[in-house]
């Protein structure tokens, strides 16, 4: 019973907690990993069948309209995967050194908000929406810029 105590006493230490939390933060960012390269594949292969079926029917019998409206959908598809690869590069990093990158996090977001840009509608889009848009790409590539200086100095 004593040795019980001790033990108790002893994880409740300190160094000891925190080691339990990280190993936690580990086996999470690999149960995230693993999740998303499940939905990476899944995103690869809607794409490769969305480019196999439905685009080969469609791809010379649509106007030219329903083409390009075609072809944002299939550059959504891209992005959607680019970005799922970027937030994979996101977790690996946080396991290899156990901190965020904030670098990678600001790229990821540049990545999802031009994608928004790319695939905006512009005849349902408020001019507020495409400012907002506008300064959210400026402050992220402002903050990509201090990272990125602040991280050659060091």
């Amino acid at each position: 019973m004593r040795n019980l105590f001790k033990k108790i006493r002893e994880s409740g230490r300190d160094e000891n907690f925190l080691s339990m939390v990280e190993n936690i933060e580990v086996l999470v960012s690999k149960a995230l990993s693993l999740a998303m390269i499940l939905i990476i594949i899944f995103a690869i292969f809607d794409l490769f069948f969305y480019l196999l079926f439905f685009l080969d029917n469609h791809l010379f019998t649509s106007t030219i309209a329903k083409f390009s409206g075609r072809l944002f959908q299939t550059f959504g598809l891209f992005l959607n995967i680019l970005i799922a690869l970027e937030i994979l590069e996101n977790i690996t990093a946080y396991l290899r050194k156990h901190v965020v990158q904030v670098e990678l996090v600001i790229v990821t977001s540049l990545i999802a908000v031009a994608r928004k840009i790319i695939l905006l509608d512009l005849k349902s889009t408020t001019g507020t929406h495409v400012i907002g848009l506008g300064f959210s790409v400026l402050a992220l590539s402002i903050s990509y810029w201090i990272v990125r200086k602040s991280n050659r100095k060091s």
